[in-house]
């Protein structure tokens, strides 16, 4: 899957911001070229909650391990929960296993290699063997954050 595939598949479910950072639009030069997705009918990006797939292009400082530096490499990160990241890789988000996949490995759904504690699953250039489950878990995150949205609005003010 490229980049803009799943760029469309995201911004084609309802609700959902689409950010793209881009030079000369105030926000920070080491996001542009990224993708932030927010679930936010509204169309103004929440203060509050963090959005729920993102897609980046390269290494940040604090996250270097999935080594996005090397050619066109770009990592897919997706607020699965605890129940689709338990079903994903068989343990819990805070359990470190012995057969840890390299967070640098394509193809292979991983535990986001730093916020995997948080129930956080990632795909390094998503291809064949990761397709369909990708698919799946943009969903899954989507439902989530719509989900939440809702709670969080049905106790705010009007």
């Amino acid at each position: 899957m490229t980049i803009e595939e799943i760029i469309d598949l995201i911004a084609g479910l309802d609700g959902v911001l689409t950010l793209r950072p881009a030079p000369g639009d105030g926000s920070p030069e080491i996001s542009w070229g990224d993708a932030f997705f927010y679930y936010a009918p509204d169309g103004v990006v929440p203060t509050t909650r963090q959005p729920f797939a993102t897609i980046v292009t390269k290494d940040y400082p604090d996250d270097r391990s999935s080594r996005l530096d090397r050619p066109d490499t770009f990592r897919v990160n997706i607020a699965a929960g605890k129940e689709a990241f338990v079903e994903r890789l068989g343990r819990a988000p805070r359990e470190q296993a012995a057969d840890e996949v390299d967070a640098g490995t394509a193809d292979a759904v991983i535990a986001h290699p730093v916020y995997g504690g948080a129930g956080w699953l990632a795909v390094v250039n998503p291809g064949p063997r990761t397709g369909e489950v990708l698919r799946d878990l943009l969903r899954t995150a989507h439902d989530r954050a719509r989900s939440s949205y809702r709670r969080g609005a049905e106790v705010r003010p009007r």
